[in-house]
């Protein structure tokens, strides 16, 4: 700080400038560009269709949980190789609390009607909720893969590099076959060596592993107890995603050429075949 002649202080052309740029709310959650991403497609005499700016907001927003996600997804792969129980447990009650959210979300979003959602659906183009890089890479990461997903991104489109490195990379249930063996498992050695580019399937072997551990293992029991949420909570936002479609539009096409709820239908599966294959034997 500078004292000027007549005694008042003064700052630096540096300091003046810093100060200027001091953080704030707005500026630290850059919301002027934030609230600026809403472009609704439709027009009229008196403006846009009332419901796109819901619809749009309410699936960037399903974005950005989905960037949470995967956040989260990675730090339950790494304590999961690292052993820390305690941490894995946090870490998957807080992805659970984020699925239940994206659940509510579509309690929003059905208070749009038939009618409304028509209004402007046929300005949507080819844009379709298949074509969420982030969601895929959601399932590629939780151990869901399939080659040909990464046939519908186009090599320019800058989130295919993202897809195809998850797509390579070990899944969580791979890092949750290593805590095994840190807490004193020996597993089949065709787990240990699978390709992790390959879905889950089910292995009697590791299931009977399974079984062992949660009736001796409390810590490792609760742990196979969080992946199972993990698991129900994905299924849970697939199911009412699909009752959602069936609401709205019945049993049309999808948006993007998609057979709409009949393809979604077929996404009702689970991740961790082995985790649910167990349940009858307990």
């Amino acid at each position: 700080m500078i004292i000027k002649p007549n005694g008042e202080p003064g700052y630096s052309q540096e300091r003046k400038r810093t100060m200027s740029q001091a953080l704030t709310y707005t500026s630290y959650l850059r919301l002027n560009e934030l609230l600026d991403l809403q472009t609704p497609r439709s027009a009229g005499l008196h403006g846009p269709e009332h419901d796109e700016l819901l619809f749009i907001v309410t699936h960037q927003v399903y974005e950005l949980w989905f960037k949470v996600l995967l956040h989260e997804l990675d730090a339950l792969k790494e304590h999961l190789n690292t052993n820390e129980t305690a941490r894995i447990l946090h870490t998957s009650s807080r992805i659970l609390k984020i699925l239940k959210t994206i659940v509510a979300q579509i309690d929003v979003l059905e208070t749009m009607t038939p009618l409304e959602f028509n209004a402007f659906r046929s300005l949507l183009g080819s844009a379709s909720g298949f074509q969420s890089s982030q969601f895929r890479e959601i399932e590629f990461v939780l151990g869901y893969k399939r080659e040909a997903i990464l046939h519908h991104y186009p090599d320019e489109m800058a989130s295919k590099k993202g897809l195809e490195e998850r797509y390579q990379q070990p899944a969580v249930w791979d890092a949750f076959l290593h805590y095994l063996t840190l807490n004193g498992y020996t597993l089949p050695e065709e787990q240990l060596q699978r390709d992790v580019k390959e879905s889950l399937k089910p292995s009697e072997q590791l299931q009977a592993l399974l079984i062992e551990a949660y009736r001796y293992n409390a810590e490792v029991r609760n742990v196979c107890e969080r992946l199972l949420d993990i698991d129900e909570g994905l299924q849970e936002w697939r199911y009412r995603h699909v009752k959602m479609v069936e609401r709205t539009i019945g049993q049309k096409p999808g948006t993007g050429g998609s057979t709409g709820s009949r393809y979604l239908s077929t996404t009702l599966r689970p991740i961790f075949p082995d985790l649910w294959a167990i349940r009858s034997q307990l």
